[in-house]
């Protein structure tokens, strides 16, 4: 379901974001596949994980490090959804809504939902286009039960993309530690391909140089 979109100046989004001091507790992005039974799709969680007791409470970008999240064709949209957590209440007629593309503060549907947006043009993502922003964030606020990790992690969109696609870009987070500091993570680049073993890349290798020794 769509959330309230603001509209405010580079000076206030900064201000907003401006408290974090480190990113030591931010453990790295995560990444979950899931069953959708949509023919041809996949349906890709993204985390970002945290330490015991630590939170996410937005996910940005700024001037230094742009926000961009991608896909290799595209994100799947339906069409009883939109950019924020879908409408649980249509889940029962819509089955299909509930693996819809949509970012979010830590929560799969809107039951509860107080995550808000700023400064973000939505239009190209609902139409299955990419996100970026050089100066907005989707946020909740720390007293949000939402912005808590669970399991050493929050997560920050469930994108559902054709099969043998990734969802690949680069963010900015913020949040805090158990002990109520607050961190930074920034230009933060992930890909939710998965990364080939050692073993495996030394057969990419082997097939290369066999290929072109095939080919003189």
């Amino acid at each position: 379901m769509n959330k309230l979109m603001f509209t405010i100046s580079a000076t206030a989004v900064s201000s907003l974001l401006a408290v974090g001091s480190a990113s030591a507790d931010f453990t790295g992005m995560q990444f979950e596949n899931v069953e959708n039974n949509l023919a041809g799709l996949t349906t890709v969680r993204v985390y970002a994980g945290v330490s015991v007791g630590g939170e996410v409470d937005a996910v940005y970008g700024d001037g230094t490090n742009a926000l961009t999240i991608s896909s290799n064709s595209g994100f799947y949209q339906n069409q009883f959804g939109g950019y924020g957590t879908p409408s649980a209440a249509l889940f029962g007629f819509f089955p299909s809504l509930e693996f819809d593309s949509f970012v979010t503060i830590g929560l799969l549907n809107d039951s509860g939902d107080a995550m808000l947006d700023i400064g973000i043009d939505w239009a190209g993502f609902n139409a299955g286009g990419d996100i970026s922003t050089s100066n907005g964030t989707w946020f909740a606020t720390p007293s949000d039960a939402q912005v808590m990790e669970v399991g050493g992690r929050v997560l920050i969109g469930q994108f559902t993309v054709n099969d043998g696609d990734s969802v690949f870009g680069s963010v900015n987070l913020q949040g805090k530690n158990a002990d109520l500091s607050n961190w930074n993570a920034d230009g933060v680049a992930f890909d939710s391909a998965p990364i080939p073993a050692p073993g495996a890349i030394a057969l990419l290798g082997l097939a290369g140089v066999a290929a072109r020794r095939r080919r003189k």
